[in-house]
């Protein structure tokens, strides 16, 4: 039975869980392609739902909610892994083309399932353990080096929420009455981090983006440098290779990010995350695929597009919710400061996602291109902060408006 279409087009429908700033750049790419997305939102003033045609408003726990999207769809694919993997599989037997598949996503869904599969394939990992008790936590930190101790829940946790460094295990008591088995992580030697993009279609062919480091600050995601600085030709390619079989053996179908910890040797397997990822939103202008046109593609399963770099040096960075978010911060108002944001530096992009700002959330970004690195670094972080504070970096100081 051929795959359903949009009667008015003749092209494919996917259908998105999730209406979030992933969701909405995914459907900037659908236009391009002419296909549609259909998004399964919250709350219609989420992201993807301000600016998407077809917007479902439901619940992605909802068994109902994820049937009501995926009539008629010809896939159904995500902008968070919170769908319960159950519902999952309760689709797939009703014949829906769920992408990824409940058991590919759930090695992203869940960290220790994750970790069970990287030990079984032999793959490079921190030392980790289950522990369902303060006793079984303090064994392991005096089995491994001892404090301080990583642990994360196993379910739930994205943008460092979740994550907890602990220096004695009682301070994990209360992490078990919420959760009966964490998991336990050594502190790793790290020397930064790293990420690296693949896609896979159903066919089994892949596309790897370079790799890059992502820069983080309390756990979120400030910059993303591409390609990695400093990394040599040889390390990348293991790097690269190592995410391609990862991809492979878990069965993922779209776009997957391997988070990983660069120490001294080599690196270690983090976490995955399967769908368009934050280190990822360089590709739009900085690769000749961007990763949500190349998600589209794979779970369509068209043929996969060219990753390569549009510019030696790309850089995001983050747009956060700062002072700009309180009601007594000073400054100029965000329509001005993407005024000046604009005339200043009119090579730097700006995306930005339609949220309510508070302080921390990620409310956009900027990608500047070019050859030096340090001096794209300098732009786009420069832009990013002054869209966010107002606040200008000496080295990039403004005109006066009216030389605008």
């Amino acid at each position: 039975m051929p795959a359903p279409t949009d009667p008015r087009t003749g092209l494919p429908v996917v259908a998105m869980v999730g209406g979030g700033q992933l969701a909405r750049m995914t459907h900037q790419a659908a236009v391009a392609l002419g296909q549609s997305l259909r998004v399964l939102a919250t709350d219609p003033a989420e992201s993807a739902a301000l600016v998407a045609a077809d917007v479902r408003i439901g619940d992605h726990r909802d068994l109902d909610a994820l049937r009501a999207l995926a009539e008629g769809a010809t896939v159904v694919t995500f902008d968070h892994e919170h769908v319960p993997t159950e519902h999952l599989r309760a689709l797939a037997a009703e014949g829906v083309r769920v992408a990824p598949g409940a058991e590919a996503l759930v090695h992203a869904q869940d960290k220790l399932v994750l970790r069970r599969a990287l030990a079984a394939a032999g793959e490079p990992q921190p030392a980790w353990a289950e522990v369902r008790s303060t006793g079984e936590l303090a064994a392991f930190a005096a089995a491994h080096g001892g404090w301080p101790v990583v642990v994360k829940t196993p379910r739930g946790g994205y943008d460092g929420r979740g994550v907890f460094v602990l220096d004695e295990a009682g301070q994990a008591a209360e992490l078990f009455t919420a959760s009966p088995a964490l998991l336990a992580e050594e502190r790793v030697p790290l020397v930064r981090e790293l990420a690296v993009l693949v896609a896979r279609s159903p066919f089994g062919q892949v596309a790897v983006w370079p790799v890059v480091e992502t820069v983080q600050r309390d756990g979120i995601n400030t910059e993303v440098l591409a390609p990695a600085p400093g990394l040599d030709d040889e390390a990348a390619g293991a790097a690269q290779e190592l995410a391609v079989r990862i991809a492979a053996r878990v069965g993922v179908v779209g776009v997957m990010a391997v988070e990983l910890f660069e120490v001294p040797g080599g690196v270690l397997v983090n976490e995955l995350a399967m769908r368009p990822h934050n280190s990822g939103h360089w590709t739009i202008e900085g690769a000749r695929t961007s990763q949500f046109e190349q998600h589209l593609r794979a779970v369509l399963d068209y043929p996969l597009g060219s990753t390569a770099l549009a510019a030696p040096a790309v850089v995001t960075a983050n747009v956060l919710g700062g002072r700009a978010s309180a009601p007594d911060w000073a400054g100029p108002g965000i329509d001005e400061r993407v005024h000046h944001l604009m005339a200043h530096w009119p090579d730097v992009k700006l995306h930005w996602y339609g949220k309510g700002q508070r302080p921390g959330r990620k409310l956009g970004h900027v990608t500047a291109l070019g050859a030096d690195l340090a001096e794209v670094r300098a732009r786009a972080v420069a832009a990013a902060r002054y869209l966010a504070d107002g606040e200008v970096d000496p080295a990039f100081a403004f005109p006066p408006p009216e030389e605008h």
